[in-house]
This record gives structure tokens, C-alpha cells and sequence, in this order.
């Protein structure tokens, strides 16, 4: 599933995560790295197929990580 929102944060989610914010920053996650609570989330929003639960749970992942993705 991939959603694209009008601050240019993008995401991509199939089993692994590409996040990408403008054309500065890109994050990829192979799926065997997303933790399990996060995993669940994304999956559920794919199966959902809602943009706002998918960027929701790439958020919470990408909140792990100090002063990359501020949004």
C-alpha cells in the first residue's frame, strides 16, 4: 500500500517500509525488523487500506528515531 500526504511524508508499506519525507530523507525497514506492535498496526491499516492508520503506525516507528522525521 503506499500513501503520499500534502507535507510530502510518504509511505510505502508490503511486508517491509519505505518512508520518505521531501526528497531529503529516506527511511527503509525490512520487515523482519519492524517490531511486532508496529508490524500489526501497518498491516491492519493495509488491510484497511487507510492512508491515516498506515502513516499513524510508520509515525510510531519513526518516532524511535531522534530528529529525523518531525512532523
Amino acid at each position: 500500500m503506499k500513501c503520499e500526504y500534502d507535507d510530502g511524508f510518504k509511505v510505502d508499506y508490503s511486508g517491509s517500509l519505505r518512508i520518505k519525507k521531501g526528497d531529503d530523507v529516506t527511511l527503509y525497514v525490512k520487515k523482519g525488523f519492524i517490531p511486532g506492535k508496529i508490524k500489526g498496526a501497518l498491516q491492519l491499516a493495509a488491510r484497511r487500506n487507510n492512508c491515516e492508520e498506515l502513516r499513524k503506525a510508520a509515525c510510531q516507528l519513526t518516532d524511535t528515531i531522534p530528529c529525523t522525521f518531525k512532523h
